[in-house]
């Protein structure tokens, strides 16, 4: 069973009928715990995809964000609201070691210092460089002739 589906299934199984309520506000920190406790019990069980293993205390945890995620996202659940990321692009670049340097030495900064601005010069730089080696390279002697004709720079 998906992942989705088996949080969903589990909530209406604890909360009951869904239709019309917004769970993720109405849900109880107890209704919360069975939910988790049905979700760990159906991965243990095999019943629910899963793509690695997990230690149980760490199970337990990926069952509590499992859940938060799928009620929020979830358009059953969260009284058909769709979902919207707050911060899209946020983790851009988050495994780049210069820029995760720019970024703490910000969070250092008062916005107000003289030399703010130069970090976020340089913040947009990396990010830009980052983008940059992202975009995907066209080979055109690869595309049919009549469409390659038409794109050729």
């Amino acid at each position: 069973m998906k992942q989705k589906d088996a949080v969903f299934a589990a909530i209406v199984n604890v909360f009951g009928e869904v239709e019309g309520h917004n769970v993720c506000t109405e849900i109880t920190t107890e209704q919360r715990k069975q939910v988790n406790t049905i979700l760990f019990e159906g991965f243990r069980a095999g019943d629910i995809d899963l793509d690695r293993e997990f230690s149980d205390t760490d199970l337990k945890q990926y069952c509590s964000g499992l859940q938060s995620n799928w009620l929020r996202k979830d358009t059953r659940l969260n009284g058909g609201v769709k979902y919207v990321a707050k911060n899209p692009g946020s983790r851009a670049g988050s495994g780049n070691a210069e820029l995760k340097s720019i970024r703490a030495l910000k969070s250092t900064v008062p916005t107000d210092h003289p030399h703010y601005a130069d970090i976020i010069a340089e913040e947009n730089r990396v990010l830009a460089e980052i983008a940059k080696a992202k975009a995907p390279t066209v080979d055109y002697s690869a595309l049919p002739a009549a469409l390659a004709a038409k794109f050729k720079k």
